[in-house]
């Protein structure tokens, strides 16, 4: 699958992958920053996301094949790899495939482990309304906030929303895909996978997707690898605390 992507800079090359929901523009002004450091980033749609293309089938193998094809296409032999949540699961199949493929390896916020389906208040909300029919976005605002709590939700999905050829409102992301598969993004990394790429987990200190068990499940399966925890950060920690993030990160990648 030929993914959407954004290039920034020029140095050694480092791909971003988002997680659910979201797209390769929620990371444009990490990005930039990065870039800033001497690194070409390339900001990556995952597949039923963004720009990339729709399409039926959706589990982390195919979206690790996904970046392998998308390395390939552009000729990059080796590239450091950060994801978060979804994306930092798909690093994480990437890695387990790929080993010599990355130099250093970033995951933000999501362990190993399988998770349960936790996204169907999500979807119901999305499903409750037609976005084609809305004559603005802050109808779907509306809409949105009418049924889910956290704002800082409903901005993140409100960023997938844009006006269609037809002039019409419509999901960057293929809705249907996702519902249809979501249970395949909780799936865990195979327990036969020992991973030794250099690696950083990041996790935000008020979110739950990375407890003290699953420390203890990382450090053994990934055998070179450390833990650091943004103090005050959520499960969207590039987000919510972008300088930390930047300072963790840019360190992890430059030394």
């Amino acid at each position: 699958m030929k993914l959407h992507f954004f290039k920034t800079g020029e140095g050694f090359p480092v791909l971003i992958l988002h997680g659910l929901f979201g797209l390769s523009d929620n990371w444009m002004t990490i990005s930039k920053s990065f870039a800033a450091e001497g690194f070409a980033i390339y900001g990556i749609d995952l597949r039923n996301h963004g720009r990339s293309p729709h399409s039926d089938e959706m589990n982390y193998p195919l979206m690790a094949e996904d970046i392998l094809e998308f390395m390939n296409d552009h000729d990059l032999a080796k590239c450091d790899l950060i994801g978060h949540s979804m994306g930092g699961k798909t690093a994480m199949f990437f890695a387990a495939a790929h080993p010599d493929r990355i130099r250093k390896l970033i995951v933000v916020d999501i362990a190993p482990r399988a998770y349960p389906p936790h996204h169907d208040s999500i979807i119901a909300v999305l499903e409750s309304f037609r976005t084609e029919d809305l004559a603005s976005r802050k109808e779907a605002e509306g809409f949105l906030r009418a049924g889910l709590q956290d704002e800082a939700t409903i901005q993140f999905l409100l960023k997938n929303l844009y006006w269609n050829e037809q002039n019409k409102l419509a999901w960057r992301f293929n809705l249907n895909g996702i519902k249809n598969h979501i249970s395949e993004t909780g799936a865990p990394l195979p327990n036969e996978n020992s991973i030794q790429v250099p690696t950083l987990f990041i996790r935000g200190e008020n979110s739950g997707y990375i407890n003290s068990q699953d420390e203890s499940d990382i450090l053994k399966r990934f055998s070179n690898a450390r833990i650091v925890t943004v103090a005050g950060a959520g499960h969207w920690v590039h987000a919510e605390k972008p300088a930390e993030f930047l300072r963790v990160a840019g360190e992890f990648l430059k030394n």
